[in-house]
């Protein structure tokens, strides 16, 4: 269990009327906190999509323990859980946080997402529930919108990370992005932004996330600003690094549904630029919390760089909104509140 919103809203749901059992790492730090909260821990970790052994292992829980509703989180976990349950009258709920990907012509997608036997589906956007909708041919009734929203009294205790140890200039105005080796996150787009700056702008970005093959493929393609980026690799603390950071920056050009680490990075009062894709839409808005750019757009990025770098009061501005507008809007208690309704319509049907 390492997303934060999901664990808090299981902790939050259990103070409800739902009595919940968590299946996950019994040995994760928030597992720790479910069983201190009086939830019931499960240790299972999805290895194969398809196994008779977790099968059997999950069929026997949920008849043991009378679930009414079976909520899956985990992508490898979906066809284990669908097989489990497919003769019981325990709901099946699923999550998704991704948009796209899922084809009404794919045979595979008949086996999740598009299941008969799936009684619905939390999407973390409107972007992901359209995607899901329009590729459903037989319901279009399945799927819900519930925002992850977060809490800003989660990031009251974040202490900025010394990262100069990570070779940043001092005095330099630094953006991070985050996120895993992945072409939707548009990195090469990012780095051409890069290589366009001027050479005497004294601006650095921190790119967290990714391994040595990922820092080695996407070096090569800088040309003149090489020192303006820096590779920081995995980090347990990045929210404290993203704390130190001036702002942060989103290249995506597709898939995202609610960005964890930008809404992070927002709650912490950084000024954003993110790309104009759907599933962005609603977490910042244009000149007021931030900017928005077209996507796979090196210069429009770059532009955005340099405007934030040539009025940096002005951009700390931007992130003060930024944080107002998704506290508000976006709100953790909301969510529990979502999940707590809906949780109670599958149940009374």
């Amino acid at each position: 269990m390492s997303s934060r919103p999901e664990a808090e809203i299981f902790l939050s749901l259990d103070k409800t009327r739902f009595q919940l059992t968590v299946m996950t790492d019994e040995h994760t730090e928030y597992a720790e906190k479910f069983r201190e909260s009086g939830i019931k821990v499960i240790h299972y970790i999805p290895f194969r999509k398809v196994s008779k052994k977790e099968i059997d292992f999950i069929r026997n829980e949920v008849k043991d323990g009378k679930y009414d509703i079976v909520h899956v989180f985990t992508g490898k976990a979906i066809i284990n859980c669908i097989l489990a349950v497919r003769k019981l009258k325990t709901k099946l709920l699923l999550y998704r946080g991704y948009t796209g990907n899922i084809h009404w012509y794919d045979p595979l997608a008949y086996l999740k997402y598009l299941h008969p036997r799936v009684d619905g589906i939390i999407c973390n956007s409107t972007s992901v529930k359209l995607s899901i909708d329009h590729n459903n041919l037989f319901s279009k009734r399945k799927t819900v919108v519930i925002t992850k929203g977060h809490d800003p009294s989660w990031y009251t205790n974040v202490s900025p990370a010394d990262i100069h140890s990570l070779g940043v200039k001092k005095g330099s105005y630094v953006f991070i992005t985050s996120g895993n080796a992945r072409k939707m996150k548009g990195f090469r787009y990012l780095l051409k932004a890069i290589d366009m700056l001027p050479e005497d702008a004294d601006i650095q970005l921190i790119i967290a996330g990714g391994d040595e093959n990922f820092i080695t493929k996407f070096s090569r393609k800088l040309h003149e600003n090489k020192e303006k980026v820096i590779f920081a690799g995995y980090r347990k603390d990045l929210l404290s690094v993203v704390a130190a950071c001036d702002a942060f920056i989103s290249s995506s050009v597709k898939g995202e549904s609610f960005n964890k680490s930008l809404a992070e990075a927002i709650m912490l009062g950084k000024p954003a630029i993110i790309t104009g894709i759907e599933g962005n839409k609603g977490m910042v808005i244009h000149e007021k919390t931030g900017l928005i750019v077209p996507a796979r757009n090196a210069r429009a990025l770059a532009d955005a760089m340099l405007q934030f770098y040539h009025h940096p009061e002005k951009s700390a501005l931007l992130g003060i909104e930024g944080k107002a507008h998704l506290s508000q809007n976006y709100s953790f208690h909301s969510t529990v509140r979502q999940y707590e309704d809906y949780y109670t319509s599958l149940i009374d049907k």
